[in-house]
């Protein structure tokens, strides 16, 4: 077990970034997540079934094995590829797409703009949670998506994640960077802590749901030494560690022996926050949830004088839902500190929200000027363009929002149509051994109903970029 301190939370690590800087020709991949390959494979093989109603079995037989040979090896080669210096998409249909539109399917890592992860509950067993990731790479009007599922996703991380400023980066993607590690050796470090297996810690739980009580911490105002600090981070460390690997209420354990020792790190408050939120989340508990914004009003407090802190706590508030206590404390951050990039960005998404276009251009412009990169000052200008031609140009703005409300629209048509297409499944099975009339029902509703959402599909896909800002309109005489 390694005894090195670990960094604070929101600092990269100067092991990590030699991990990711080291090795700059090793090329590390990734498989794109399959999910269009297999909508691709389920319409191949619905065709199928249908061709062999209408009794074309040799047109059925072929196009079912071409499907099933082709979109599987389709699927198993697009990857993405990262060389140490760009982001290339390998597949075939994407190079293929990007000739066909003139577009590009590498990005270079001086032009990624933002970085954005989620975190998905896969499933849960006990107090343990597993969890799937999904990260998504934007810049120069590229995207690239790739999800947990191995170790190549924790290589993709380490590499990318720490050579990208820290403004990239969202709250998630900040904690990927600086905690996603091999949850069997997460698990042995917490062993050697001592830390109960969570079978144990059930035992325990009424000590974290109790909304009532405050956490049982030392309290006193006597001084905290070196070694109980060094403890004290090596937990914080490890705590994080145990959450992003799903195991909460062994992290749970680890933040709650890490605040006897240091009660008041206002970034340890604010990570045991965000631990108590995810396992709030994961047990449906509404008194725990409440007691995890406690927890971060605990942090500001002990936080008010950390620009970079209250920018984090800004947007973990904006994330709940918070939006009037995330709007205060990017003030906060603002006035008690100096302007900083994220608070000032995070006060733009607020305004945006409130439908006040005014101040979501002058915040972009401020963020503009604060942008410490190419590919920030790149994207911060293009959205202060985008919103200020919104303000400027009725016409322009009637016809976002008409591609908006049609995405939204098309969404819902989407799930309607896919319900009316499973609807049909049964009435085709209990057909063929009843009634042909039940028969031919089933297979007109499925057809019509995954027709109509595969138009919608494509319609989305087409809609979901922005109409550009610089679009001239013909005046009409």
């Amino acid at each position: 077990m390694s005894n090195t301190i670990p960094a604070k939370t929101g600092e990269i690590s100067s092991e990590k970034l030699s991990a990711a800087t080291t090795f700059p020709n090793d090329i590390i991949s990734i498989r794109v997540s399959p999910n269009s390959y297999f909508i691709a494979l389920f319409l191949t093989t619905f065709v199928s079934g249908f061709l062999v109603y209408l009794e074309r079995d040799l047109f059925a037989l072929t196009l079912f094995c071409a499907g099933w040979i082709i979109f599987p090896l389709l699927a198993w080669t697009d990857r993405i590829v990262f060389d140490g210096k760009r982001l290339t998409r390998t597949g075939f249909l994407s190079r293929f797409s990007a000739r066909l539109d003139s577009t590009k399917y590498r990005i270079r890592i001086s032009d990624i703009e933002q970085v954005e992860s989620q975190a998905l509950r896969a499933l849960k067993r006990g107090g343990n949670v597993f969890y799937r990731y999904r990260t998504t790479v934007r810049g120069k009007n590229l995207k690239f998506v790739f999800a947990s599922g191995g170790e190549d996703y924790r290589r993709m991380i380490h590499k990318i994640l720490p050579l990208l400023p820290e403004n990239a980066l969202d709250n998630r993607s900040i904690e990927l960077r600086d905690y996603l590690t091999e949850p069997k050796e997460t698990l042995m470090k917490a062993e050697f802590a001592r830390i109960p297996s969570a079978d144990v810690l059930e035992s325990s739980l009424n000590e974290f749901q109790n909304a009532q009580k405050n956490l049982r911490v030392k309290r006193g105002e006597k001084m905290v030494g070196g070694e109980e600090l060094e403890k004290a981070d090596y937990l914080h460390q490890l705590a994080n560690e145990l959450r992003l690997s799903g195991y909460l209420l062994q992290s749970l354990e680890a933040f709650r022996r890490a605040l006897v020792l240091n009660p008041k790190d206002a970034w340890l408050l604010f990570d045991f926050a965000r631990g108590l939120h995810s396992f709030a989340g994961s047990e449906k508990n509404e008194k725990l949830r409440w007691k995890s914004f406690a927890v971060l009003r605990l942090a500001e407090k002990h936080g008010r004088a950390d620009g970079a802190l209250l920018a984090r706590l800004g947007e973990n508030y904006f994330q709940y839902g918070e939006w009037r206590r995330a709007a205060d404390v990017f003030k906060k951050a603002i006035d008690t500190t100096e302007v900083s990039f994220r608070s000032v960005r995070g006060l733009a998404e607020i305004a945006l929200r409130d439908g006040k276009i005014a101040h979501v251009i002058h915040h972009f412009g401020t963020a503009n000027r604060l942008a410490e990169t190419p590919a920030l000052r790149r994207w911060t200008q293009n959205e202060s363009e985008y919103f200020s031609r919104l303000n400027s140009d009725e016409d322009y703005m009637e016809m976002e929002i008409s591609r908006v409300n049609l995405l939204e629209s098309f969404e819902t048509a989407k799930k309607t149509c896919l319900k009316i297409a499973f609807f049909g499944f049964p009435a085709i099975i209990f057909g063929l051994a009843a009634d042909d009339l039940i028969t031919n029902i089933g297979w007109a509703v499925s057809c019509v109903a995954l027709a109509v959402w595969v138009g919608l599909m494509l319609s989305q896909n087409l809609l979901s970029a922005r109409v550009p800002s610089d679009i001239d309109f013909e005046d009409e005489d």
